[in-house]
């Protein structure tokens, strides 16, 4: 792989696999999408020892062309030696209310992908944690600790990125209540004093 890893095919993949998120998701500008990237993984290494910039460099790309046409906003996880912070807007974090942490990733402290994104952002800050609405995960980083509950997985016609296995979800809001729960609005509720069904009140379907 180490030949074609600076080849554009990688952002094409990376391009490709992300707009089926967006549409998997529904997701509409101003939704955040956090990425978790193994640049080591990309060239066919194992994680966190063949990190390279070039390889960062294609994959932004790849993510860039689809955020400047759908408007989300990217945030970008490190490695584990920065507790898995991310790369984030400053104006972004901010207005989201993120704890904002002291720390500039590098390729050995954060890895090449997070030191990538942090210099190309227009004013980068890192954040210590978010509840992204989808992820985007090259090379198995584990980005699952970033993403609002509940997870729903996308399986990518693309799934491999590189030579890494890509993982990608988004999140839909918890379905609560039980066996009377409902989950859609169909029909007006009827008028009140209207004639239920006859029985106990355990079991005319109210909560009164």
């Amino acid at each position: 792989m180490d030949s074609n890893v600076t080849d554009k095919s990688l952002a094409d993949q990376v391009e490709t696999a992300l707009t089926e998120l967006v549409e998997a998701g529904a997701l509409k500008p101003g939704r955040k999408i956090v990425f978790g990237v193994s640049t080591s993984e990309v060239r066919g290494r194992r994680i966190g020892t063949s990190g390279t910039e070039d390889v960062a460099e294609r994959i932004y790309e790849g993510v860039e062309r689809v955020r400047t046409r759908i408007g989300f906003h990217a945030v970008w996880q490190c490695c584990e030696h920065l507790n898995r912070a991310l790369v984030a807007e400053r104006e972004l974090a901010e207005r989201m209310g993120w704890t904002i942490v002291s720390a500039v990733p590098v390729r050995k402290a954060g890895g090449s992908m997070a030191a990538y994104a942090y210099r190309r952002l227009a004013d980068p800050c890192l954040v210590e944690s978010v509840q992204a609405d989808a992820g985007f995960d090259i090379g198995e980083t584990l980005i699952g600790m970033h993403l609002r509950p509940v997870a729903v997985p996308v399986r990518p016609s693309v799934p491999w990125i590189g030579e890494a296995r890509l993982t990608m979800a988004y999140s839909r809001p918890k379905l609560i209540g039980g066996e009377r729960a409902v989950y859609r609005l169909e029909e007006p509720e009827a008028p009140a004093g209207a004639a239920g069904p006859s029985g106990p009140a355990s079991d005319n379907g109210t909560c009164d």
